[in-house]
């Protein structure tokens, strides 16, 4: 004989549960992703919007009857646009390249016990994480050393993220020592050790941690608005936030464009907008598989 259980009644089997719980997390999930994806339709829809559509809708597009890149070609005129684009890559590559120089140099030193001042520098690095410098100081600084108005005012403040040091370091930490010691019984030096030995080994981290200074370079505006006094200097982030966040019109000036060819304020905002959002877009999917081995391994070593 099978025993079959009896449920009280009104009480539900737990394969009917299991569904109703499955479900729920299939609706919240769809509306999670429709609220992610929605805007970002919305944005890109609006930007590809004609002037009589955006004015019908109110300023909001979900879906463009009649496609046009006006508004793209107006921003890619060579306007203030174009040249707060060129400022925010050549920032972003110069500042990234910078950054994963001086963090693993650092890193390395710091991971090699025996190495000079090793504690002191340990504990500067620990100090500074927790204890961040207030604006007035960092700005007296930065004007003291006559980086106003500078792009390396936006690029050498933030050059090293104390957080990435400690993450970075504990990946070397985490490689094998006896590869390590082998390189120097041959005659390695320090420097080839880094070079030839712990970099082409530790691509996960310095893509993970290359993505994050990548990220805070290219989204940056405070530092801009704080340091940079020349509008033709500004970034795009702080074109973004002057034109768009605070919703100021581009103008026939700024657009390099004339003035019966201009599209509407919504599809030029939405259309930066895009220009701003695309490019770590672009780059997050190829350097998502490195995250996990990137940021974990050896995460909570020494």
């Amino acid at each position: 004989m099978t025993y079959t259980p009896v449920h009280p009644r009104g009480s539900l089997s737990p394969r009917v549960l299991g569904r109703l719980a499955g479900l729920a997390k299939a609706v919240l999930f769809t509306v999670v992703c429709a609220v992610v994806i929605v805007p970002f339709i919305g944005m890109i829809s609006t930007s590809l919007a004609s002037r009589e559509q955006v004015t019908n809708a109110g300023g909001y597009v979900l879906w463009p009857d009649h496609p046009t890149f006006d508004a793209y070609a107006a921003i890619f005129s060579g306007g203030v646009v174009t040249r707060a684009l060129a400022v925010s890559v050549g920032v972003t590559v110069t500042g990234t390249l910078l950054s994963l120089m001086c963090t693993a140099l650092l890193a390395y030193s710091l991971s090699r016990p025996g190495s000079f001042a090793h504690k002191p520098l340990l504990m500067a690095v620990l100090f500074s994480l927790l204890f961040t410098p207030g604006i007035i100081p960092s700005y007296l600084l930065v004007k003291n050393l006559g980086m106003i108005d500078s792009y390396w005012s936006i690029i050498l403040p933030t050059a090293i993220n104390a957080f990435n040091v400690i993450v970075m370091r504990a990946f070397f930490m985490d490689l094998p020592q006896e590869l390590l010691e082998s390189a120097r019984i041959d005659g390695a030096s320090d420097l080839t050790v880094l070079c030839r030995i712990i970099l082409p080994l530790s691509r996960a981290v310095l893509a993970v941690i290359g993505l994050f200074y990548a990220v805070s370079y290219w989204n940056a505006f405070f530092a801009p608005l704080l340091y940079l006094n020349d509008s033709s200097k500004w970034p795009l982030q702080l074109v973004l936030r002057t034109y768009v966040v605070n919703n100021t019109e581009l103008g026939v000036d700024q657009l390099n464009a004339s003035a019966e060819a201009l599209p509407p304020q919504q599809s030029i905002q939405m259309a930066i907008l895009l220009v701003s959002v695309i490019p770590i877009l672009l780059v997050y999917p190829f350097l998502q598989r490195h995250f996990t081995k990137g940021m974990l391994t050896g995460a909570v070593k020494g």
